[in-house]
């Protein structure tokens, strides 16, 4: 097997890996046995003391699960403090194995031949065994801190250098640097998940089909692994599995598989959008759009929601009506909500950036109006809150100051972040988050004269209600010029 090395060299060269195998102290497989190395020759290890102490150890068999437990009894790593422990294997030579750890265990793995060389250290461990014969897996904690149960699941991995895929029916196989390129056919409509995942490399996955279809992914199934999720029409398709930086090597699994439809089945990506109704559609790339017809003049919520993508909406309307969200309805999600006069709009559904791809459900409600009355412009009264409607447009008002006196102007919404201005008499003054939260304050000594005050969102994809209040106390103090 891999050439022998002095353990004392081995020791060294991990001491203060994750893997509590090799400790800083030189922890060997067996009590007693770093003794047993010959102190003259530090180029090899005592061979029948490594595979003696091999023998004595758990075994584990190849497809079939073990269980286990790191607990404060279990080997120490005296560099980190962690706990760790061993396992023998056998496996056999030209067999590519693939051996798992879950559970409640925040851990890592690793893979050493009967030589003490460390051939792979990971939570899933994937390697291709060169020599038939006894090999050491070690299970162990993350830090000192890390205990708990855990399970080791193991299979032998059968390749395939297959260049056909089949839904429903994963494939393995091994990438050396090339591009491999794999036929899938579907034979129905309806939504797919392709996904690539190596613990090897990063995988990179491209997909083209009829009608000049094509699509690409890096990292959308997370761990680096790549998944293109999208609405197939019937035809043949070729995927090309590679590399993210085109130079992987190693094992990879390769699936295709249906992706359930939510609720009745049915996808919209376009057409008629009506008060009280939620539809789900599919974005792959491409901007949706539909059409909204308001026939009552009024308040109404239009909101986007995804898990998959980052959620973007735009409407358009009459008299040059243009309003686009993005965030508004938290976690990513898209939110219009506006008075809308009568007409014809369009509703432009996409993603904020890239290229992800993934289901969406559309709504749209009526809105309550607010029981206050909404004046978006006209004069300030001091002491007295006025009440506006913010829909993406700044709303200008005015201020008459009689004498000069200390200003003070707080701007508040629970539907948006607030920013205010006012200028005049020489002045230019503005606030964001002055007043706590997302509201605004401003607080100016002014001369007498006319001011003009402008509220609005500090983006001009917020909208809502929000309140104005101008407070005056006069004083004999000069303005700061």
């Amino acid at each position: 097997m891999a050439k022998s090395a002095s353990l004392a060299f081995v020791l060294v060269a991990f001491g203060g890996a994750a893997v509590g195998f090799f400790a800083a102290q030189a922890l060997p497989l067996t009590e007693g046995m770093a003794e047993k190395a010959p102190a003259e020759n530090t180029e090899t290890t005592d061979q029948p003391a490594v595979a003696e102490a091999i023998m004595g150890l758990e075994r584990l068999a190849l497809a079939e699960r073990t269980r286990g437990e790191i607990t404060s009894a279990s080997e120490l790593n005296g560099n980190d403090g962690s706990r760790f422990m061993r396992y023998a294997i056998a496996l056999e030579a030209d067999e590519i194995v693939e051996i798992s750890l879950s559970g409640a265990l925040q851990g890592v793995m690793a893979l050493y031949d009967d030589q003490l060389q460390l051939l792979n250290n990971a939570p899933v461990v994937r390697h291709r065994i060169e020599e038939s014969g006894d090999y050491v897996v070690v299970v162990s904690g993350a830090d000192a801190h890390s205990y708990g149960p855990f399970n080791i699941d193991s299979r032998r991995i059968e390749l395939t250098d297959a260049d056909t895929v089949t839904v429903g029916e994963p494939i393995d196989s091994w990438l050396q640097g090339d591009a491999h390129e794999i036929t899938l056919n579907i034979e129905e409509a309806g939504l797919y998940q392709i996904e690539m995942r190596s613990g090897d490399f990063d995988p990179y996955l491209e997909m083209a089909g009829p009608s000049g279809y094509a699509r690409e992914d890096d990292d959308s199934a997370g761990d680096l692994d790549a998944r293109i999720a999208d609405f197939l029409a019937p035809g043949e398709y070729t995927l090309t599995a590679r590399s993210a930086y085109g130079d992987g090597n190693g094992v990879y699994t390769l699936t295709v598989e249906p992706h359930e439809l939510p609720g009745d089945g049915e996808l919209r990506n376009d057409g008629p959008l009506t008060a009280d109704e939620s539809l789900n559609g599919w974005y792959s790339g491409e901007a949706l759009r539909y059409q909204v017809e308001i026939e009552e003049a009024g308040m109404y919520q239009i909101e986007m929601r995804a898990s998959d993508i980052d959620s973007f909406l735009v409407l358009e309307g009459p008299n040059g009506y243009y309003r686009e969200d993005d965030d508004s309805a938290g976690n990513l999600d898209a939110r219009i909500a506006d008075f809308l006069a009568p007409g014809v709009y369009e509703l432009t559904a996409r993603t904020a950036y890239g290229e992800s791809s993934g289901m969406f459900t559309l709504a749209m409600q009526p809105r309550d109006m607010p029981e206050v009355e909404l004046r978006n412009e006209g004069t300030l009264t001091p002491s007295e809150a006025l009440n506006g409607w913010y829909s993406g447009e700044p709303l200008t008002y005015q201020l008459e100051v009689e004498e000069s006196s200390l200003v003070t102007l707080e701007m508040r919404s629970a539907d948006f972040d607030t920013f205010i201005e006012i200028s005049g008499q020489g002045v230019n003054a503005s606030d964001d988050d002055g007043a706590g939260g997302t509201d605004s304050r401003i607080q100016q000594q002014l001369l007498p004269g006319t001011y003009t005050v402008s509220a609005s969102g500090f983006s001009a994809t917020g909208s809502g209600l929000f309140e104005l209040n101008v407070e005056m106390e006069p004083t004999d103090i000069p303005p700061e010029l």
